[in-house]
């Protein structure tokens, strides 16, 4: 089944109890209020919150008391390591940032003797639902990798792979992005554009295919795609996910996406050993608990018991 919408992936999921969060920095509303919200879909198993017990304690739901470990943390830092701690010692199965510094937050993460590096390359990705696309439409690296190199490229084209086929999507469709379609030594972009679409090409990627270099209006319009010539394309106008050649062109997107597009967003963070969630402060209940569904769209597909 190939999931289109996140009411879809809701469904999916409903009632499968398969999450085990730790969230570093647990006295955040926000994400309480997902956790509560994602129990309530019966999703959640149980819980691991560190931060200021007593704040976390005080916001606590009754319902969800006696289904949650609270660890005092005097810190954002110590936070965020009785987080990983957690996951590491199997109390838990997915990170989540609550009222911590991203920055103590990553850090924990990518600790090389206690942290929860996988791939080697973190990668952040955002999905998105809205109107004008009929189809969850991926960005990846908006978060994470200011200017991804070329071998970081294929990395987390991998990583996103990962995310994709859990969601029911083979092939994986990836646009690589560039300010043209012409490879040119002068843009960079392109050059990387069209050395990942040659590997994929000879089955480098497998499950995805990928081409480029694209505008994004080619990537995902097919009448642009055939006014350029690229009607032939596998990708051209039925991108799933967009490659980005930096942050701050994912990163500008998606909010575009937001603020222009009535898009409803879900992220993640993708190459450690678990499903790591990222929001920024500013994201609401929503945002949040959408990530608890793409995190449990990883846990489904590795096996964990519901």
């Amino acid at each position: 089944m190939v999931i289109r919408s996140f009411a879809e992936l809701d469904r999916m999921l409903r009632g499968r109890a398969l999450l085990r969060p730790a969230i570093a920095g647990a006295e955040d509303a926000a994400v309480l209020d997902a956790l509560v919200a994602a129990a309530d879909a019966g999703l959640v198993r149980g819980a691991v919150l560190t931060g200021n017990g007593r704040a976390i304690r005080a916001m606590l739901p009754a319902a969800l008391a006696d289904r949650v470990t609270v660890l005092d943390a005097p810190d954002a830092a110590t936070a965020a390591s009785l987080a990983v701690a957690a996951i590491r010692s199997g109390g838990a199965n997915m990170l989540v940032k609550g009222q911590v510094d991203s920055a103590a937050y990553l850090r924990a993460v990518v600790a090389r003797d206690t942290g929860l590096r996988g791939s080697g390359v973190l990668s952040n990705l955002t999905l998105a639902e809205m109107p004008s696309v009929p189809r969850l439409i991926g960005a990846t690296d908006n978060g994470i990798l200011p200017l991804p190199t070329l071998d970081q490229k294929r990395a987390i084209i991998a990583n996103a792979a990962a995310l994709f086929h859990a969601l029911g999507v083979t092939p994986l469709r990836v646009a690589a992005i560039a300010a043209s379609e012409k490879v040119a030594d002068s843009q960079p972009a392109t050059v990387d554009a069209a050395a990942l679409a040659a590997e994929a090409a000879t089955g480098a990627f497998a499950g995805v295919l990928v081409d480029g270099p694209f505008g994004y209006d080619v990537a995902l319009s097919e009448a642009a795609a055939r006014k350029k010539g690229l009607e032939n394309s596998p990708v051209a106008g039925r991108a799933d996910l967009i490659l980005f050649p930096s942050i701050e062109a994912g990163n500008a997107t998606v909010k575009a996406w937001k603020l222009h597009g009535q898009a409803r967003t879900a992220s993640i963070v993708l190459g450690a050993r678990v499903p790591v969630l990222l929001n920024s402060r500013a994201d609401g209940t929503d945002q949040r608990l959408l990530g608890f569904l793409l995190a449990g769209a990883l846990l489904a597909t590795e096996g964990v018991p519901a």
